[in-house]
């Protein structure tokens, strides 16, 4: 359902959505069938000509039950919401699977800086690829990304992967995400982080294993490839 709002491209999407669909369903269910009671009520014990008003206490059993069996009913509800929120948040910010390729995404007033690594697969060689603006990943990697900001606080948001993270001068920040559907997607900066805050966005660009391989062979430093060539 919320995939036909925004697309889902990452493996943990769908787990989120399930999640944001459940507290929608179990909220909505007692949101409606509160406002239904109340209504009721209050048509029920509307003002009549020649009925005086009761006195109502709420100490009756028969009368506290309207309060103690919905409380009961929305506990329960409450902890099936709690386990899916703590299995969703352990699966996406607790555990790190092993990663394929690693990532550096850094923010700035105002723009977003990517480190990939380059055919060796590493990062901080010779062969690293970067970009302004522009994020290259390719489907079906893991990814782990190192996260920073090189001055004031700005916030790594990518709706498809259902993925933000705050990032924090001076401090680098681990996560990870494997995307799952090749296309063109936005990033953007999800924290107001100064006048050109609305102009902080970039573009997530998923692509095939040939598509990506021919991306990083198109912009891969050029001394890098010389000395590959020579070993």
């Amino acid at each position: 359902m919320i995939e036909r709002l925004v697309a889902s491209a990452s493996s943990y999407a769908p787990d989120i959505d399930g999640l944001i669909l459940l507290i929608a369903v179990l909220v909505g269910f007692w949101f409606l069938l509160t406002e239904a009671v109340f209504f009721w009520l209050i048509l029920r014990f509307r003002a009549r000509d020649g009925q005086r008003a009761e006195y109502i206490t709420g100490e009756e059993k028969s009368q506290k039950r309207w309060i103690t069996i919905p409380h009961l009913l929305v506990l329960v509800c409450d902890i099936f919401i709690v386990v899916g929120a703590v299995r969703v948040w352990y699966e996406v910010k607790q555990h790190l699977p092993e990663a394929q390729q690693t990532v550096r995404v850094i923010g700035q007033q105002w723009a977003w800086s990517f480190v990939h690594p380059g055919p060796d697969g590493r990062l901080d060689t010779a062969d690293d690829i970067k970009t302004v603006d522009e994020l290259h990943l390719q489907k079906d990697v893991t990814y782990h990304f190192e996260l920073t900001s090189r001055d004031v606080l700005h916030s790594l948001s990518i709706p498809v992967f259902r993925l933000r993270q705050d990032a924090i001068p001076g401090r680098v920040i681990r996560g990870w995400f494997r995307p799952t559907k090749t296309g063109v997607h936005d990033f953007q900066c999800a924290e107001i982080c100064g006048i050109g805050h609305g102009i902080m966005a970039a573009r997530v660009i998923i692509e095939t294993p040939d598509e990506h391989a021919a991306w990083m062979a198109e912009h891969a430093p050029t001394t890098s490839l010389a000395a590959a060539a020579v070993r």
